[in-house]
């Protein structure tokens, strides 16, 4: 009988320690985030970076001008791929980025730079020989 009353306090005190622990903790019991929710973040993040890196690379490829002397001819080429790559930049974020804020001054980089690049394709256009 003493044993069956060992047992049954054992089991109150092993549950009563368990009911315990978890008011100290409160994530205890509680499941990690799935193994596939971290994996599809961490492909998202790859896929980011491996954008933006393209976009970096290909912006300064293209910035690399041969130079004429004019100024501005030299400034009107080599702005456009640069604000080409704020594009690019801009468009990776409001692809993969999550942040309102920084999304929303994508959305107006956008903007502003697509004005700014037909503006410099205009120009070109009338002062380029």
């Amino acid at each position: 009988m003493k044993i069956v009353a060992l047992l049954a306090a054992a089991t109150l005190f092993g549950w009563a320690s368990l009911a315990c622990a978890q008011s100290a903790n409160p994530h205890a019991g509680h499941a990690p985030a799935s193994p596939g929710a971290a994996q599809a973040a961490n492909e998202a993040g790859d896929q980011a970076r491996t954008a933006f890196e393209a976009a970096n690379t290909r912006m300064h490829r293209d910035m690399a001008i041969a130079y004429s002397g004019n100024p501005d001819l030299d400034f009107a080429r080599s702005m456009i791929p640069h604000h080409q790559g704020a594009l690019d930049m801009a468009r990776i974020e409001l692809q993969h980025g999550k942040d309102p804020a920084l999304r929303k001054l994508a959305q107006e980089v956008v903007a502003a730079q697509e004005k700014e690049i037909a503006f410099l394709r205009g120009w070109l256009k009338k002062h380029a020989p």
